[in-house]
C-alpha cells in the first residue's frame, strides 16, 4: 500500500481556529465550509417545504393567512389566504436549493475535497481562488436570505414570482426583494464559475505520474464534466437576468412586448441554462455513487470506459434539449419534433449509468452500509425520475401534464431524490475519512430508512394528483384532491423528521464517534488516492508525489 514518505508532515497544523477556517487557502478545509453552509442552508429551505406541505395538508388556508401568520391553523378564526406569502416561499424554496444547497454540497464541498486527493494533487491549482469562490458563495446566500426579508410585491417581504424568475411578473413586482434575489443568483453564478475554472485547471495540468486522462477515479470526471457544464452555462443565465435587472430599473424592453421585447425569450435564454443546471446538480453524484457501488460490491466498478464516455455524453446532451420545458408556449411541430427526440435521446447514456451500477453489483459481495443502502436508494428512485421524465418529454402528454403536481413528482425524484441521497451517500461513505470519526451504522440505516419511506410517500402521491389535473404552485384545492395531499403531507413530516435525526447523527459522530484507526477503513475496493491518506488528512497531502503502483493496481502486478 501507500509508502510513508508520501504523507511525511513534519510540521503539526498550528493554524489559529480564525487563520483555519476565515483565511483558508486549502481545498480540504474549504470544501468542509462548503458543505456545512449548504447544510445549513437546505435547512431553510426544507423548513419552507415542512411550512407548505402543512398548509397542503387539508384544503382551505389554515396557517398562512393575511391576518397573520398561524403555527396551529386557524381553527375557526378569519382566515383571508395570503397569497403572496405561499409565493414567497415556494419561490426561496427553488432559488434556496438550487443555487445554495445542492450545488455547492456535491460540487463546492465534495468536489473541492476529494476532487485533488484522488488525482494526487498537492492542492487546487489557484487556492486563493478557491477561497474567494467559497467567500462569494456566502455573500450569495446572505444576499439570498436579505431578499427574502425585505419589501417586495404586495406590499409585503419577499418576492413571490416563482424560482425561474419569469417576466413579466419578476419584472413588475415592486419593492427590491426581487433586485436581490438577482445579485444573490449573479454573486452565486460568479463563486460557481471561479471554482469551475479552477477545478478543470487542477484535473488538466495536476494529476499524478501516470494518471492518464483514462486513469482518473470516476468521481474527479464527473467534477470536471461539471465544471464545463458550470462554465458554459451559467455565464448564459448571468445574462438573462441582466437582461431581468435593466428592465426593472433601466427602462429596457427585452421582455416587454409593448417595447419590441419577447417574455419567451427569457424562457429560452433560462432553460438554456436551465437544463444543464439539471446535470450539473446530478453529476457529481454519479460519481460518487459510482464508488460506492463499487467498494460495497466488492468488485471494480462495471464497464469504466463507457462509464466515462456516458459522463461526457450527458454533459454534451444536456445543452440541446432545453425547450422541452416549453412546449406550451406555442413552438412550431418540427422544434417540438426535435425536442422530443432529443430528450429521450439523453435517457441513453444516464441507461448506460444505471446498467452499469446494476452489472457492478451483479455477482458481487454485497455489504448493505449506510452509504451502499444510499446509493442503491439513489438509483431505484433516480430511475422512476428517469421514467417519469420520459413520459413528460412527449409533447402531448406534456400539453396535458405541464405545470401540474406531476412535473413536480417527476423533478423532485430525480433532484430531491437523486442529488439529496446522493449528497447523504457521499457524507456516510467519507466522514471517517473528513473527521476522523466513524458514524453509528444503526442511526444511520435508521436515517435511511426514515427518509426513503418519507420522500416516496411525499412524492409518489404526487404523480396521482398531476393525473387528476392538479396545478402547481397553488395555495389551495379543490375537496377532490384532498386524501393525496394528505398522504403526501405525513410524508414531508416524516422526511423533515429523518433531516433532523441526520443532524444529531453529525453532531453525535464528531464528538463522540468511534475513533478511525487506519487509512482505509472500507475495504481494498476503495482503492482511489484518498484511501492511502491518514483519516483526517494532513494539512498538506502530497507534498512528494504519488507513486503509480498506489493507484493503479494493474501496474502494481
Amino acid at each position: 500500500m501507500a509508502d510513508a514518505a508520501i504523507h511525511s508532515h513534519d510540521h503539526e497544523d498550528n493554524r489559529s481556529f480564525f487563520t483555519r477556517w476565515f483565511l483558508s487557502t486549502n481545498h480540504k478545509d474549504i470544501g468542509i465550509l462548503y458543505l456545512i453552509v449548504s447544510a445549513f442552508t437546505g435547512l431553510i429551505a426544507v423548513l419552507f417545504t415542512v411550512f407548505m406541505r402543512l398548509e397542503l395538508m387539508e384544503p382551505g388556508v389554515q396557517y398562512m393567512c393575511l391576518e397573520g401568520f398561524r403555527l396551529f391553523g386557524s381553527g375557526g378564526d378569519v382566515c383571508t389566504p395570503n397569497g403572496h406569502l405561499w409565493n414567497v416561499m415556494i419561490t426561496y424554496h427553488g432559488v434556496l436549493m438550487m443555487f445554495f444547497v445542492v450545488i455547492p454540497a456535491l460540487f463546492g464541498g465534495f468536489g473541492n475535497y476529494f476532487m485533488p486527493l484522488q488525482i494526487g494533487a498537492p492542492d487546487m491549482s489557484f487556492p486563493r481562488m478557491n477561497n474567494l469562490s467559497f467567500w462569494l458563495y456566502v455573500a450569495g446566500v446572505l444576499l439570498g436570505v436579505a431578499s427574502m426579508l425585505s419589501p417586495g410585491g404586495n406590499d409585503q417581504l419577499g418576492s413571490g414570482v416563482g424560482w425561474v424568475l419569469y417576466p413579466p411578473l419578476s419584472v413588475l413586482e415592486s419593492g427590491m426583494s426581487m433586485d436581490l434575489a438577482i445579485f444573490a443568483v449573479h454573486v452565486s453564478g460568479a463563486s460557481s464559475i471561479l471554482g469551475a475554472i479552477n477545478i478543470i485547471t487542477t484535473f488538466l495540468n495536476m494529476r499524478a505520474p501516470g494518471m492518464t486522462l483514462f486513469k482518473v477515479p470516476l468521481f474527479s470526471w464527473s467534477v470536471f464534466v461539471t465544471a464545463w457544464l458550470i462554465l458554459l452555462a451559467l455565464p448564459v443565465l448571468a445574462g438573462a437576468i441582466t437582461m431581468l435587472l435593466t428592465d426593472r430599473n433601466f427602462g429596457t424592453t427585452f421582455f416587454d412586448p409593448a417595447g419590441g421585447g419577447d417574455p419567451v425569450l427569457y424562457q429560452h435564454i433560462l432553460w438554456f441554462f436551465g437544463h444543464p443546471e439539471v446535470y450539473i446538480v446530478v453529476l457529481p453524484g454519479f460519481g460518487l455513487v459510482s464508488h460506492i457501488f463499487a467498494t460495497f460490491s466488492r468488485k471494480p466498478i462495471f464497464g469504466y470506459l463507457p462509464m466515462v464516455w456516458a459522463i461526457i455524453a450527458i454533459g454534451a446532451l444536456g445543452f440541446v434539449v432545453w425547450a422541452h420545458h416549453m412546449y406550451t408556449v406555442g413552438m412550431s411541430l418540427t422544434q417540438q419534433s426535435y425536442f422530443m427526440l432529443a430528450t429521450m435521446t439523453i435517457a441513453v447514456p444516464t441507461g448506460i449509468k444505471v446498467f452499469s451500477w446494476i452489472a457492478t453489483m451483479w455477482g458481487g459481495s454485497l455489504e448493505f452500509k449506510t452509504p451502499m443502502l444510499f446509493a442503491i436508494g439513489f438509483l431505484i428512485l433516480f430511475t422512476i425520475g428517469g421514467v417519469t421524465g420520459i413520459v413528460l418529454s412527449q409533447a402531448g402528454i406534456d400539453r396535458a401534464y405541464h405545470d401540474t403536481y406531476y412535473v413536480v413528482a417527476h423533478f423532485h425524484y430525480t433532484m430531491s431524490m437523486g442529488a439529496a441521497f446522493t449528497i447523504f451517500a457521499g457524507i456516510y461513505f467519507y466522514i471517517g475519512k473528513m473527521s476522523g470519526r466513524q458514524y453509528p451504522e444503526f442511526w444511520g440505516k435508521v436515517h435511511f430508512w426514515m427518509f426513503f419511506i418519507g420522500v416516496n410517500v411525499t412524492f409518489f402521491p404526487q404523480h396521482f394528483l398531476g393525473r387528476q389535473g392538479m396545478p402547481r404552485r397553488y395555495i389551495d384545492y379543490p375537496e377532490a384532491f384532498a386524501y393525496w395531499n394528505y398522504v403526501s403531507s405525513w410524508g414531508a413530516m416524516l422526511s423533515f423528521a429523518s433531516f433532523i435525526l441526520f443532524f444529531g447523527i453529525i453532531f453525535y459522530t464528531l464528538f463522540r464517534g468511534a475513533k478511525v484507526t487506519e487509512n482505509n477503513y472500507w475495504n481494498e475496493y476503495a482503492d482511489t488516492l484518498e484511501w492511502t491518506l491518514p483519516s483526517p488528512p494532513p494539512e498538506h497531502t502530497f507534498e512528494e508525489l504519488p507513486k503509480q503502483e498506489d493507484w493503479d493496481k494493474a501496474h502494481a502486478h
